[in-house]
């Protein structure tokens, strides 16, 4: 009984640690995320597309802006439901989500911003991946 007590100990502080891993690569992410469309906006012309109510091929509209909120909010979510979801869900939002959210960029800082991204989302796959499947 005593070591069955221990074990279900181990893997819940494997599970805590697991948790508190996730939800700090998705803020680390989050942070990169934002910072490499912040510093898009001094690349040449940027500003000038934006105040002609034009972002890349997108015009500015409620969808777009819809769009935008969206695909900040779902890695910020994850911080939180990285530490709040049950094990199994847990795991397979981390993996789907980070795997989504892989792309690629244009500029050179847009290219560093999205290497050191895909590298915490591929930590976040990791772990995600190589948490233990017993349900504490």
């Amino acid at each position: 009984m005593n070591s069955q007590k221990t074990t279900q100990n181990t893997l819940e502080e494997i599970n805590a640690s697991l948790k508190l891993k996730l939800a700090t690569l998705w803020a680390s992410f989050m942070f990169l995320y934002i910072y490499v469309d912040y510093f898009a906006l001094y690349m040449p012309g940027k500003i000038e597309d934006i105040l002609k109510g034009r972002v890349f091929v997108f015009d500015i509209t409620q969808g777009f802006h819809l769009a935008a909120l969206a695909s900040v909010t779902i890695p910020a979510l994850m911080i939180f439901l990285s530490v709040a979801l049950p094990a199994k869900v847990n795991r397979w939002a981390n993996i789907i989500i980070a795997a989504v959210y892989m792309a690629g960029e244009a500029w050179m800082h847009m290219v560093f911003g999205a290497v050191v991204e895909v590298v915490l989302l591929c930590l976040i796959i990791r772990y995600a991946w190589k948490w233990s499947r017993i349900e504490t």
